[in-house]
């Protein structure tokens, strides 16, 4: 079986794996988050597999229960430069907050993390919700819901604008007659607005992709406007393959109207795998691990999650009726949602829900045998749910490996993942074309 539609896998780093009880089994290393050899080996096992991409989630405040696993670690732009030279053909992306840096410094860094990689980088653009990353920066509370999209989409105008400031024939490095780089072919970006006024041009060329892949994971109505304008590529968590279909239908129309092409925004659902050589053993792995869950713990993140007071939730009964509704909510509006509508929709307590929310924070699980993992994600791929996934193994290492030796060779056998590689950028992976320069098509128009 053949397909001229293949696949995208973007492996999703984090700790010693995605469920939230992973660090504590005996294979853990629970000082994993630290470690670059750890994150160099996570990262050629993807290579290997031919994985489209990895990426690091951030934050700019410590989260998480401190008690339960806070999370928190290396930077993640300074964490890819060393991923970069222990690999070569993966794509590799960071997050960073439009919130709490300046274009400037960003646009510089993440070129600079391209060039590095040979024209690997990504940027997962994120807006930060919440007070402690508000409060880290001298603010009260954190910037409303509204305002930091505002910002958001000044901060993508200026980034692009500083990426396209030097055109790709500026540097001709001619010895003869002395001219290193054109000037004609440098420029000021001049850019005043609402939140930024940037003068430039960046003191770094135009590298391998002109920009880094942009990467965007909000599901609420501002995020899904913003990466209909803005991304390459959405991370998404649905837990259903209904609420994938009507997403994935909804973004792809939004893109169009925008003025794109549905196949320039690639939409990743993020999925947690859990397999055993046998359905049952597969259920014995995620119970085991589910047993591990600190309830305590988990209980009072539940309560900050769903702005509710200490003491607040039972944890053998279902969520009060009287929650808050999305637009009450200045962060994470729609993985509130999701929450909320997972508990509802199933009649969950608080204690099963906790259980639920532990392998994924939201994002689908699935617990089964590599035959039926392999059968879930094509279903997706092929019925209007996914254009490829974010992949999140419940525990690492062992979750990406069984992953990789069992799952990928099946969809390879299908004709639904590639073998090979066949670019050497990110945006080949994702077999997006590399940008044209704003200046370039301002003259063509």
């Amino acid at each position: 079986m053949s397909t001229s539609r293949q696949l995208h896998f973007n492996l999703f780093l984090h700790d010693t794996g995605h469920h939230e009880a992973s660090w504590r089994l005996p294979e853990a290393d629970p000082h994993a988050l630290l470690d670059l050899a750890y994150h160099q080996r996570l990262a050629r096992i993807a290579e290997d597999a031919k994985f489209d991409s990895l990426f690091l989630a951030d934050s700019p405040a410590l989260f998480g229960e401190i008690g339960r696993r806070p999370q928190g670690g290396i930077e993640p732009t300074i964490l890819l430069t060393a991923l970069a030279v222990t690999t070569s053909r993966i794509g590799l992306i960071a997050t960073a907050s439009t919130s709490y840096n300046e274009p400037y410094n960003l646009a510089r860094r993440l070129s600079s993390v391209d060039w590095v990689s040979a024209g690997r980088a990504g940027w997962n653009i994120v807006t930060t919700a919440g007070e402690a990353a508000a409060r880290n920066f001298g603010l009260e509370d954190q910037p409303l819901h509204r305002a930091r999209y505002a910002r958001a989409d000044e901060f993508l105008e200026v980034a692009t604008k500083l990426w396209d400031s030097w055109e790709d024939d500026a540097i001709i490095a001619d010895k003869e007659s002395g001219v290193h780089t054109r000037a004609d072919r440098v420029h000021a970006i001049g850019h005043r607005g609402e939140y930024f006024s940037v003068e430039g041009p960046l003191n770094s060329p135009r590298s391998p992709q002109a920009h880094p892949l942009l990467v965007q994971a909000g599901s609420s109505a501002s995020g899904k406007a913003f990466a209909a304008r803005w991304a390459e590529a959405i991370f998404t968590a649905q837990p259903t393959i209904e609420e994938a279909q009507a997403f994935y239908a909804d973004v792809k129309r939004a893109a169009i109207a925008n003025g794109r092409a549905p196949e320039s925004l690639k939409v990743l659902p993020g999925l947690v795998p859990v397999i055993g050589e046998t359905e049952a053993e597969a259920r014995e792995i995620e119970a085991e691990l589910d047993r591990l869950i600190s309830a305590e713990f988990a209980l009072a993140q539940l309560e900050k999650l769903l702005r509710l007071e200490p003491g607040d939730l039972a944890l053998d009964r279902p969520l009060p009726r009287d929650l808050p509704s999305e637009d009450e909510i200045e962060g994470a509006k729609s993985r509130y949602t999701l929450i909320v509508d997972l508990a509802r929709r199933e009649n969950l307590t608080a204690r099963e829900l906790i259980g639920r929310l532990g392998g994924g924070r939201g994002h689908r699980t699935f617990t089964g045998t590599p035959v039926q993992v392999a059968d879930t994600i094509q279903h997706w791929f092929e019925h209007g749910a996914a254009d490829g996934f974010n992949i999140m193994p419940a525990v690492l290492p062992s979750g990406l490996e069984v992953f990789v030796e069992r799952v990928v060779p099946i969809l390879q056998e299908r004709g639904l993942f590639r073998t090979e590689y066949t670019g050497t950028t990110l945006r080949e992976h994702y077999g997006l074309a590399r940008p044209a320069n704003r200046r370039e098509l301002a003259a063509v128009g």
